[in-house]
Parts: structure tokens; sequence; C-alpha cells
């Protein structure tokens, strides 16, 4: 296990060049052999998993890998982990990069992540919240089921908070969710 984790911090300072995150993303298994200690690693191994991952992400042939890989099931699992304090920020950094691809869009919905997401707007701390609007945007753009799917989970309570208290960013991102509700109602 140690080695593999040493692998990831050095596959994490490899990836912040982007000729290597085009090398690595394509090397077999790389981007599985991550995925599986983002699950199963230790705490520094699992941050160095999930920060090597961010970085290959970037690149966007590598978020379909890295969907393929199953990285949605350690990230889901990490929204849900009030035990590690860093697990909610890195996954939703990841899940922010992922939601900007369609195919990943898709998989990030049929994941059931969207529940999380909005649970995070209710009780997590600020800037999780942000990131969770931000997310959530990102999958309701030109998705009316998404977007029915943010109004019957209850969205608009927590939604219209952060409208008034949150940052620029997350009021701006909330405001916009709003105005995609309203106008989902209307229908």
């Amino acid at each position: 296990m140690e080695a593999r984790e040493n692998a990831a911090a050095a596959i994490f300072s490899l990836s912040l060049m982007d000729d290597n995150k085009i090398m690595i993303g394509s090397t077999p298994g790389a981007i599985e052999a991550l995925v599986e200690l983002l699950q199963s690693g230790s705490s520094r191994g699992k941050k160095d998993a999930a920060t090597a991952l961010f970085n290959l992400c970037i690149y966007q042939a590598n978020k379909v890998r890295a969907v393929r890989a199953g990285i949605l099931v350690p990230l889901i699992r990490m929204l849900q982990d009030s035990s590690r304090s860093g697990a909610v920020d890195e996954a939703l950094t990841i899940l922010s990069v992922l939601a900007s691809h369609h195919e990943c869009k898709t998989a990030i919905s049929k994941a059931h992540a969207i529940p999380f997401l909005i649970d995070l707007l209710r009780s997590g701390q600020a800037r999780n919240r942000e990131n969770a609007a931000a997310i959530i945007l990102a999958l309701c753009k030109r998705d009316a089921e998404n977007l029915a799917c943010v109004g019957r989970l209850g969205a608009q309570i927590p939604l219209a908070e952060l409208a008034k208290t949150g940052t620029d960013r997350a009021k701006r991102k909330a405001t916009s969710l709003l105005e995609h509700l309203s106008k989902l109602q209307v229908l």
C-alpha cells in the first residue's frame, strides 16, 4: 500500500505539467489505480490520489477516463464523510471539474449525487455550499430532469438563503438556480 501511495504522490507532482496529464491519463491502469487508492488508501494516500485525479481531470479526455474507472463511487462516499474534514472539499473540487463534461455530467446524475449536493446546501460549510450550488447549476443546465429533481428535493429554501448570505459567486449560482426553478414551476 505504501508503494502505491508514494506512486500517487509522484503522479500528483508530475500531473502539474499539462503534457504529463495526457501521458499519465492514457497510461493503462493509471487512473484506475488512483481511483482505487481514493477508495481504500490511508488519509495521505487518499489526499494524494484526489489531488492527482483533480489535476489529471483538467484534461478533457481524462474526465471520461476517470468516470469510466469508477471515480463517482468514492466521490459520493466522500461527500458524506464528515469524519475527514478535507474529504468533502476534495470531492466537490473533482466533481466541479467533471461536471463541465457532458458525458460526466450525465454519469454524475445517474450516480444520484444531487441529493447529497442538496444536503450540503442545507448544512455544509460556506465554501462547500457555494461549490455544491455551482455543481448543481452545471448539472441542471439544459437538463429539465435534473432541474425537476432539484425542485422535488426542496432546494429552494437553502438556495434562497445562499442567494442572500453567500459570497458573490455563491449568490450568482444560487440566484441562477432559483430563476431556472421558477421557470420550471411556470411550465
